[in-house]
């Protein structure tokens, strides 16, 4: 389903209503993991029903763990891994599982072998390999020990102190599961702070974490079982709140707001966006409002990498250029996200031109965008961003081929388009 094509024709009357998005992706990644770990039942509510998370709970599932879904939508998960797998672990399209899952074959005693899709076989894995080499894992894979599938033998490791060289909450998440079974602490010193999803979860399992301004330091231990419940994903909302920064107003109800995951709302506050917070029940507003170009440096990159391609289609509606510097990490995502976020903005007419570690993007301003064909180059992020271009500055046909791959993290939002926009459809093989 990759190689489905949407096609969006959209009325000029903009967006508008409330849109609840799925659950966190990335905590419905480690709800899954945790609970898996964990010597007892947990129980899990609100998880993601994308297809990432599906892959790593299929994953955890032939380790031995136990999952049983209930009638209102709650997964009970019955802990422990069991037994060494029996056959290859299929990750699918997702990053963040086969990063943090990486770090759970590190520690567990026996053989496992994890790949995935054509995509993901062809994302940098040797920044998590290296440091579990260093811990006392075996590790090997395609192309030098750089390529997914990873043959990883686990157990026997030792926890180290080791400096990420690239900020990256995946690559820190996978080497704190992997230091859970290491002899002695674990400490991972990030050039910037990123997500805390890990932390903040191991913590609440009763795993003994300590932070201290860019160092985290996992000590070793057995989780509990948890409750968690998993709210509303924040970079799923991002792509309604620059819908309604550019053409409407909408609300998005119970999103999770903790380190690194609201910045974008930030960013959008600095192009002049009329943002809505209300912190304690995870409720933001988004109103249209004149916009106008920023400059995103890498300082900020960290806690808005997955939303950089819906946050250009903002900057694209916006006056004056932005600048994104120091996002080199958009190279190596599902698709070369620099590269393929410029092809789009170009098909809408817009003069975006690429960086070697970011773009520059020259705003239309209120100007109408043309429509086309976007190709999203198998991304689900570079999709989701054309449709609500499409939806916002359009007034013809807009065609977006590789569509399928929005399944994997929101298999819902051809609904919630429709809904918000009075959008006409077609989803086509």
């Amino acid at each position: 389903m990759h190689d489905s094509v949407l096609s969006v024709t959209a009325p000029a009357s903009g967006v508008r209503g409330t849109v609840s998005v799925p659950g966190d992706k990335s905590i419905s990644h480690r709800a899954l993991i945790l609970s898996a770990l964990a010597q007892g039942t947990s129980t899990i509510t609100g998880l993601s029903r994308g297809e990432d998370p599906a892959h790593t709970r299929g994953v955890l599932e032939q380790f031995g763990v136990e999952f049983l879904d209930q009638a209102d939508g709650t997964v009970t998960v019955r802990g422990g891994l069991r037994h060494e797998p029996v056959d290859v672990l299929d990750c699918g399209n997702a990053g963040t599982g086969i990063r943090l899952l990486s770090g759970v074959c590190a520690g567990y005693p026996g053989l496992s072998v994890l790949t995935g899709d054509q995509y993901l076989r062809q994302r940098p894995m040797d920044r998590v390999a290296e440091p579990l080499r260093l811990m006392g894992a075996g590790v090997d894979a395609r192309d030098g020990g750089r390529l997914a599938p990873l043959v990883i033998r686990g157990g026997d490791l030792s926890g180290i102190t080791y400096e990420i060289p690239k900020a990256s909450a995946q690559v820190k998440s996978c080497l704190l599961l992997a230091g859970l079974s290491a002899q002695g602490p674990t400490t991972l010193i990030e050039p910037h702070p990123t997500r805390r999803h890990t932390e903040e979860m191991l913590l609440a399992a009763g795993t003994r974490v300590e932070i201290d301004g860019t160092a985290v330091t996992v000590h070793p231990g057995l989780l509990s079982p948890a409750e968690h419940t998993v709210p509303g994903d924040p970079s799923q909302a991002a792509f309604w709140a620059v819908a309604a920064a550019l053409a409407g107003e909408i609300e998005l109800p119970n999103l999770y707001l903790g380190f690194g995951r609201a910045d974008f709302l930030n960013i959008l506050r600095r192009m002049g966006a009329d943002v809505r917070v209300e912190e304690s029940t995870g409720s933001v507003r988004v109103v249209a409002a004149p916009l106008r170009g920023v400059e995103i440096t890498g300082a900020d990159v960290p806690g808005i990498v997955d939303e950089i391609p819906v946050l250009a289609v903002a900057a694209a509606g916006a006056e004056g250029a932005t600048v994104i510097t120091g996002a080199e990490e958009l190279r190596v995502k599902e698709s070369d996200r620099v590269a393929s976020t410029v092809a789009m903005l170009t098909v809408f007419g817009v003069h975006a031109e690429e960086r070697p570690d970011g773009m520059v993007i020259h705003g239309r301003g209120d100007a109408a965008f043309t429509s086309g064909q976007v190709d999203s180059a198998g991304d689900h992020r570079i999709a989701m961003a054309a449709a609500i271009a499409a939806v916002a500055r359009t007034n013809g046909q807009t065609t977006i081929s590789g569509w399928g791959s929005v399944a994997t993290s929101y298999p819902g939002f051809i609904e919630h388009l429709v809904a918000v926009s009075g959008a006409t459809v077609n989803l086509a093989s």
